[in-house]
C-alpha cells in the first residue's frame, strides 16, 4: 500500500531527492539472500521484524546503526533483525567481519528499494536506500522512521518499543 506522504532527503541540509515510502498497512513482501547464502522471505519470519535500512556499510551512520541493532539482536531473540543495505555481498561480509557483526545483513539490488519507495532516484545518492526502520508483525508495518536527514542515526529505543 503507498501512502500519500512524501519525504524530502537531506545530507547537511541540503535537499537530495524526495521519496515516496510505504510506511502502514500490508509490508511488501521480499526475498533477499544472506551472507550465508540462505534466502530469507518476509512472509516466511513468524516473530516480529525489525527491519533497519541504509546506504552504505562502509559509512559512519550506517556502521554505527548495524553495530546497535547488531547489539540489540544479541539481546532479544524474540525478534527477527534484518539489516538492508546497497552494499555487495562481499562489501557486507568484509564489513561484518572486521566489526564482529553476526545478525543478518542483506544486500539490496534495488528490488526491497522499489517496492518500499526508498530508492533514492536524485545526484550522487542516486540508486541508494534512504535510512528507516521498519517493525513487521504479522505482515503488517506497525512502525516506520524514515531518516529525512540521512546523517542522523534512528531512534533505537523506539524502534525495540514498537516489537512488543
Amino acid at each position: 500500500m503507498r501512502n500519500n506522504m512524501s519525504f524530502d532527503l537531506k545530507r547537511h541540509g541540503e535537499k537530495l531527492t524526495t521519496i515516496n515510502p510505504v510506511i502502514e498497512g500490508a509490508a511488501p513482501d521480499f526475498a533477499l539472500t544472506d551472507l550465508a547464502g540462505q534466502t530469507i522471505r518476509l512472509s516466511e519470519l513468524t516473530k516480529p521484524v525489525l527491519i533497519s535500512v541504509f546506504p552504505d556499510i562502509n559509512t559512519r551512520v550506517c556502521s554505527l546503526q548495524t553495530k546497535h541493532f547488531n547489539l540489540e539482536a544479541s539481546k532479544h531473540h524474540e525478534i527477527d533483525f534484518l539489516s538492508i543495505s546497497n552494499n555487495t555481498k562481499d562489501q557486507q561480509k568484509n564489513w561484518c567481519a572486521a566489526e564482529g557483526v553476526d545478525m543478518t545483513v542483506l544486500s539490496d539490488n534495488g528490488d526491497f528499494g522499489r517496492a518500499y519507495g526508498l530508492l533514492m532516484t536524485d545526484g550522487e545518492m542516486s540508486g541508494k536506500l534512504a535510512r528507516a526502520t521498519f517493525v513487521v508483525k504479522a505482515g503488517q508495518i506497525t512502525y516506520h522512521e524514515i531518516l529525512t536527514e540521512i546523517t542522523d542515526e534512528p531512534n533505537y529505543e523506539a524502534a525495540l518499543a514498537a516489537t512488543k
